[in-house]
């Protein structure tokens, strides 16, 4: 479990994309000593810290557990930077917030909001509270300080919300960066005097249906059928990490459908999803970067 390795930063717009572009030049670009990364990326050192914090959170590159730290591109994030390097596609939104959301181990507090945390409408303190009980019943017993969860909740929050939404007071466009996952509306302000927020569903027109197919065989390996059950509120699920109803989820379902990629099966008792297609993930997210270059 990871709480505040982000150094309170959020995804700043360009970040990916520049972390991208210096991982493929430079696999030490973040341990460097000549030159150093802040030189390098022309970012302080706190940012650096957390921009090689979010490219693995994201699940673009990934670090050895032993040696020299380097960084690589994991499978998914090699297909981006070839792709889409600048995150304009909402697919490769899309995949970088499921990536994100289903990060248990480095992104715990976003695993926890998106998977586990069933409230609708919340204040910070809910939130904080809830998490703080579920790393002790996880963690036997051992937490991080309240702090780092309160952090995490900010950062969720200007994650998924541009500031001017969520400060009462007068924010300068200086200080209204907004982070590219807001794009996807997951979070929106209830109250504003309360602070209080709310989860938002995200619109099925904004998941393509080969990033959609690629979610679903990336989180259910293997599996030709799968429970519509589980594609809606399982651990590591498409429907948790967008928020999405079962309306929702079944729209995308039929896209999917007509694609004859899948189909959707209902039997007494159990609904479920069986794969037609002998694609892999990749081949499904290749397939959706070619279908854009043709249009």
């Amino acid at each position: 479990m990871k709480f505040r390795s982000h150094e309170t930063f959020f995804i700043r717009k360009g970040w990916l994309s520049k972390g991208m572009k210096y991982v493929k030049n430079y696999d030490d670009v973040f341990v460097s000593k000549d030159p150093k990364p802040m030189d390098r990326l022309g970012l302080g050192s706190n940012m650096v810290k957390s921009l090689r914090y979010w490219m693995q959170a994201t699940g673009l590159t990934e670090e050895p557990k032993s040696g020299k730290r380097t960084q690589k591109f994991t499978d998914v994030g090699d297909i981006i930077f070839h792709n889409d390097r600048y995150l304009e596609e909402q697919g490769t939104l899309a995949l970088i917030q499921w990536q994100l959301a289903r990060n248990k181990d480095l992104a715990t507090s976003w695993f926890y909001f998106f998977y586990i945390f069933k409230m609708q409408e919340f204040t910070r303190e809910d939130f904080v509270q809830g998490l703080k009980n579920y790393v002790l019943m996880e963690n036997a017993g051992e937490a991080a300080a309240d702090r780092s969860y309160q952090d995490d909740f900010n950062c969720i929050i200007n994650t998924y919300l541009s500031r001017y939404k969520t400060s009462t007071r007068y924010t300068s466009p200086e200080n209204n960066i907004s982070c590219p996952l807001g794009e996807l509306g997951l979070v929106d302000v209830a109250n504003r005097e309360r602070k209080l927020y709310k989860k938002t569903m995200l619109s099925s027109s904004l998941l393509p249906a080969w990033i959609a197919l690629a979610i679903i065989l990336l989180a259910h390996k293997d599996k030709k059928e799968i429970p519509i059950s589980d594609l809606l509120n399982g651990e590591g699920s498409i429907g948790r990490a967008f928020n999405l109803d079962m309306t929702s989820l079944l729209d995308i379902l039929r896209r999917m459908e007509n694609r004859e990629t899948i189909r959707i099966v209902r039997t007494a008792g159990l609904d479920v999803v069986r794969i037609l297609t002998d694609k892999t993930a990749l081949e499904c997210i290749g397939q959706y970067y070619q279908e854009i270059i043709a249009e």
